[in-house]
């Protein structure tokens, strides 16, 4: 269906939505974040301890251009690319530096002439996963099946003026920090303790890839065993 409904947790209600008002330094740089997800958007909306709202839209994707990272045909190569170049990342040395550039060159995706984006939510757990790939203390494998075991879910986000014209806003719920603050505290945790206990344990490095093959070997996006190693 064309029309979809959007989500957008905040501390305010927000009744226009303007792409002038994103962060370049989000996710996918500057853009209006949403969800699909009601209870992923009240704990955005409450995430600073504050009671907040839960901003509703009705939006028209028809003859939008939409980049979807989770189509089957992207990886979480591809993901963490756009994420080095919109992110900061603390890189604590040489081989961290040329990983970010070296992903960024052969696996970043050119968001350029897209409205909307459909990826990977980087909550902090997930973002300190990307963080020690890159760094070279955490395998392919295993953060791959982190995002997978820790239910990372998605987002929408509106990048152009054209998505814009599309959105209409439909009303706002108020969001009680109470309920919402710890299921936002929950949900992190949760996803740490995942990775701790089904992933660490049965982690293997026989046929995995750390960032430092990648750039030894210069990997590519089309190398085999980087579609082998994600989609197991």
């Amino acid at each position: 269906m064309p029309i979809i409904t959007l989500l957008h947790g905040t501390d305010h209600i927000i009744k226009k939505p303007e792409l002038s008002l994103g962060k370049e330094n989000n996710d996918y740089g500057k853009g209006f974040y949403c969800t699909e997800i009601p209870e992923m958007a009240k704990e955005w909306a409450c995430k600073e301890n504050k009671d907040g709202f839960m901003n509703a839209y009705k939006f028209n994707t028809e003859d939008l251009h939409i980049l979807n990272l989770l189509d089957g045909k992207h990886s979480v190569l591809n993901w963490i690319a756009i994420l080095l170049k919109h992110r900061k990342f603390t890189l604590q040395d040489a081989i961290a530096i040329d990983a970010r550039d070296y992903i960024i060159e052969h696996y970043s995706v050119d968001t350029t002439g897209y409205d909307v984006v459909i990826g990977y939510r980087a909550d902090d757990s997930y973002f300190s996963y990307a963080q020690s790939f890159v760094g070279n203390a955490l395998p392919l494998r295993s953060l791959n099946k982190a995002l997978r075991l820790g239910k990372l879910g998605s987002q929408t986000v509106l990048i152009s003026e054209r998505a814009f014209e599309h959105i209409e806003f439909t009303g706002a719920e108020a969001v009680d920090r109470e309920i919402y603050y710890p299921r936002f505290l929950t949900r992190d945790t949760t996803a740490r303790n995942t990775y701790q206990q089904e992933i660490k344990k049965s982690r293997t490095y026989r046929d995995d890839i750390f960032v430092m093959d990648i750039l030894r070997e210069e990997i590519k996006n089309d190398d085999p065993r980087i579609q082998r190693i994600i989609s197991e």
